[in-house]
């Protein structure tokens, strides 16, 4: 589940941020109730689904921030910033999700961007696929 990189970033003014927050929480609804309908997420798993997203996205805008405010310029680094937080809710949702549902998921695009950032980490060590 791709983040819209930097989306969310921005932070001038009260009403712009409380502008981008509106548009963070109505991302991450849409997100929750896609997998919702997608993976026919039990209750329990909604909660957890939202959770996740929740803290990751907003600690993935927190870093954005910081590195926004650092004057950091390098795009590699905000790439390596939301793989990170990218990896951190696949992993999160292999937890809770059931075998069935796991298949669907990975189907449906993580196994596609779980392969992009794979291949973007190997890279930026500067090793080479076997």
């Amino acid at each position: 589940m791709a983040v819209p990189a930097v989306a969310f970033a921005q932070d001038n003014g009260n009403d712009k941020a409380e502008e981008a927050e509106k548009k963070m929480q109505e991302y991450i609804d849409k997100e929750v109730e896609k997998l919702v309908i997608t993976l026919n997420l039990e209750y329990w798993q909604e909660f957890y689904a939202d959770s996740t997203l929740n803290h990751n996205i907003k600690a993935l805008n927190d870093e954005y921030k910081a590195l926004s405010s650092a004057k950091v310029s390098n795009r590699d680094l905000y790439i390596a910033a939301q793989d990170r937080w990218e990896e951190k809710t696949y992993e999160s949702f292999h937890r809770f999700l059931n075998e069935k549902q796991w298949a669907k998921y990975l189907k449906n695009g993580a196994a596609r961007e779980q392969k992009a950032r794979d291949k973007r980490k190997l890279k930026a060590a500067g090793g080479k696929k076997k």
